[in-house]
């Protein structure tokens, strides 16, 4: 509960009696909220600049308020401040620590504007540099992403559907596709700032202020566009939010898609891939085990990121306007989100790192299970004037034949396949041959190695 110098409530005049403990208990939202301290403290000079440019306060408070704002961060930063939960939240910890540094002139910061519109504004901006730490930590995943592929152009691996064989593809541009998924979510965070570049400063509890105030001078002083248009939904909105927390989702997603496909081409079923020794762990009671646990880690995780947006859609979908204390959990389930998704983003980074392909593992498997049949589809069409369809049933046809002599497709022999299709020539040989059906997909974004030498140099150039 927030006290003045005197140690007396802010609305003691008004509210008498002393406020149960444990509804101070769960009011208070400082051991969360004293996270936006540096927010705050600049969102109160940046105010405090403006009323005085609007001569609403003197020359002489204003400097003594920012003289004091800036020593009370110094005191945060050496942790020389006193969070008491007392004060309830940020502003008010930040108020009364004010009071006590410079006297009563510490009153005059909260004129023309409320808590209501501070703590959104504080969110606003927090999450805008923490927009910018994701950015980065995607841009640290897309360069190591990129790093495997460079290496492995030339390295064959099924492409799978249904995770059966379905045509050889380079292990480069199996990872590249994670690259535009990556790329995707950068686009997704950096499109949020057209609402967090609206100001909410100066919109106070919900109806403006009598003040004469210029909004657009705190928005500008605090790097927003413009000021928000209207007092009510200014307080009442959380879109900011609910965009920040569903790009933490679905960035989630991703980075739990790459871990799921990793952890099972990890698998002894697969041994595609071998993890270093830094990012498994062991088994307490089988010797021999070697865990991807990191990648499991990263793949519980989304469950995290999921229930917090929903959370924070349940808070909203039932309140009326403006404000409510249901929305003080947001900065919590924001915190915890964002959290989350750093740490996963680190996680995954350090995985890639540490991945070697088992290229001739890939090789054999990338060999099996008919995988050159679309290929050998595509002659026909190509050389031998047939529709797709009648050419998908001779290659079927084929395909059996094979399958029934327990044969790979390069292994038959001439005049068997000219029994199904007699119009075939020894020309036909080479479609069978893994390297020649990668390189025939020339098509823009197809697997051919030129196309993703191509794409690795337009990655390289887009940073």
């Amino acid at each position: 509960m927030t006290k003045n110098k005197n140690n007396q409530a802010i609305w003691n005049t008004r509210i008498k009696k002393k406020t149960s403990s444990l509804f101070e208990k769960v009011g208070s939202s400082i051991n969360i909220d004293k996270r936006l301290y540096k927010e705050d403290i600049k969102v109160s000079i940046a105010h405090v600049d403006m009323l005085f440019k609007q001569k609403i306060i003197s020359f002489k408070i204003k400097n003594k308020i920012i003289y004091g704002l800036q020593k009370i961060e110094k005191e945060i930063l050496k942790n020389n401040f006193e969070f008491n939960t007392k004060y309830e939240d940020i502003h008010m910890n930040i108020e009364k620590r004010l009071f006590q540094i410079i006297g009563e002139e510490a009153g005059y910061v909260h004129t023309a504007r409320s808590r209501n519109d501070q703590v959104i504004t504080d969110l606003k901006i927090w999450i805008k540099s923490a927009t910018k730490e994701i950015n980065i930590n995607l841009d640290n995943i897309i360069k190591s992403t990129l790093k495997i592929a460079e290496k492995n152009i030339e390295t064959i691996v099924p492409g799978f559907t249904h995770l059966k064989n379905a045509q050889p593809i380079s292990l480069a541009h199996y990872f590249m596709a994670y690259i535009e998924m990556f790329k995707r979510d950068k686009r997704r965070f950096i499109n949020n700032f057209e609402s967090l570049n609206e100001c909410p400063l100066g919109v106070a509890a919900l109806s403006g202020t009598s003040f004469i105030i210029d909004r657009n001078h705190t928005a500008k002083k605090l790097g927003f566009n413009q000021p928000t248009n209207n007092s009510i939904d200014t307080v009442s909105d959380r879109d900011f939010v609910l965009d920040f927390l569903f790009s933490i989702s679905v960035c989630s997603m991703h980075v739990s898609r790459i871990a799921e496909e990793l952890i099972i081409w990890n698998s002894d079923g697969f041994n595609l891939i071998h993890l270093s020794d830094k990012v498994v762990t062991g088994s307490s009671i089988m010797p021999q085990k070697k865990n991807p646990d990191l990648l499991e880690y990263l793949r519980g995780k989304t469950g995290t990121t999921f229930g917090n947006l929903f959370s924070m859609l349940t808070i909203l979908k039932g309140l009326p306007l403006s404000y409510f204390k249901d929305m003080q959990d947001d900065k919590e389930i924001v915190f915890r989100s964002y959290d989350t998704l750093v740490n996963c983003l680190k996680i995954l980074n350090e995985i890639l790192k540490n991945i070697y392909p088992n290229k001739k593992k890939m090789f054999e498997l990338a060999d099996s299970g008919f995988i050159t049949a679309t290929d050998l589809a595509d002659y026909l069409v190509k050389n031998h004037s047939m529709s797709f369809r009648k050419a998908y049933q001779k290659t079927a046809e084929i395909v059996n034949y094979a399958e029934k002599k327990r044969k790979n497709l390069r292994d038959l022999k001439m005049e068997e396949l000219k029994k199904i299709e007699p119009k075939l020539t020894n020309e036909v040989l080479k479609v069978f041959d893994l390297k020649h059906s990668i390189n025939s997909k020339k098509s823009y974004g197809g697997t051919s190695f030129e196309n993703i030498k191509r794409m690795i140099l337009k990655y390289k150039k887009d940073k």
